[in-house]
């Protein structure tokens, strides 16, 4: 799965990740009425809502993208509703042949991490047959707690050619409470970089491995150090756009190449049409301003990485 996110990056010459994060004050009113009247102010009626918006989002922006990134918490605050919403999300996108990377910050061990890693990237087996769970392509995970929450996901990317990213360093303000705290005269970010670089070397693709790496983009000198400690892996970069990230920021988090990273913004561009930038499309045309912030997005980046 490495390998189709390096071609679609290249066949688009779009280094970027649309993260769909629906919460309920980005959806237009036309879209929470319409839902709503077919299914009361209730969680099934929250859960429609999302999942048109994304609908709506992904049909004007997914010619233009390599992948999506849903964040399942928006979707688990509204129970089974929100998480059948999250699957519906997720399937459409690949029928559209997004990349998907499931946003969901596991990390446990045994067969607990096992089974999160059946769940959502592998096949679980009912009697004689197998089923794909959530089936993304791609899984967030925390690795707090060593290499035994990480491992059963490896195992599991090789039996299905999928990946994950590891947080490193992440882009919230108070990341730096234990990830910048230093051990043995170093920050813990590089030591958990360098076993990012050490898991990769185990399952790798033509050029990148599947075990790539979560920096945020608020911290470029960061993300120049790692990107030298993680050569191989493929670093997802949030904090662009709401939080500060901007495209002359992320030069140090691409190789030479070009390529090596890929860069989320979520509710810049789902949420775009609220800016005033973007204030021109209305509500009714939230799609449509979608699509222009992240050909905006694009432009910034693209243009950076020129100079």
């Amino acid at each position: 799965m490495i390998n189709k996110l390096v071609v679609k990056i290249q066949k688009t010459n779009a280094p970027i990740v649309v993260g769909l994060d629906p919460m309920l004050n980005y959806i237009p009113a036309h879209i929470q009425k319409k839902a709503f009247q077919e299914y009361g102010e209730t969680l099934e009626g929250a859960a429609e809502a999302v999942w048109q918006f994304n609908k709506e989002i992904v049909d004007k922006t997914y010619d233009i993208i390599p992948a999506v990134k849903p964040q399942i918490a928006m979707y688990e605050q509204f129970g089974i509703p929100g998480m059948t919403a999250f699957k519906k999300t997720v399937d459409y996108c690949r029928e559209k042949d997004l990349v998907v990377i499931g946003d969901i910050k596991r990390g446990d061990i045994g067969s607990t991490s096992a089974a999160y890693a059946v769940g959502h990237l592998g096949k679980v087996k009912v009697g004689d047959k197998t089923y794909a769970g959530f089936d993304e392509d791609f899984a967030t995970l925390n690795p707090y707690m060593g290499a035994d929450s990480i491992q059963p996901f490896i195992e599991v990317c090789r039996e299905e050619n999928k990946g994950i990213f590891v947080l490193v360093k992440t882009s919230n303000p108070s990341s730096g409470d234990f990830q910048d705290q230093l051990v043995s005269g170093r920050p813990l970010y590089e030591l958990v970089g360098e076993k990012v670089a050490e898991w990769g070397e185990t399952h790798m693709g033509d050029t990148y491995s599947y075990v790539g790496a979560v920096v945020g983009a608020t911290y470029p000198e960061m993300g120049k150090i790692l990107r030298k400690i993680m050569p191989k892996a493929y670093i997802l970069v949030p904090g662009y756009g709401a939080q500060g990230g901007q495209g002359k920021d992320l030069v140090h988090f691409f190789n030479k190449d070009g390529l090596g990273a890929i860069v989320n913004s979520s509710r810049g561009i789902i949420a775009s049409y609220k800016q005033e930038k973007y204030a021109k499309f209305g509500p009714e045309n939230f799609g449509d301003s979608a699509r222009q912030a992240a050909l905006d997005m694009i432009e910034d980046i693209s243009s950076a990485l020129e100079r």
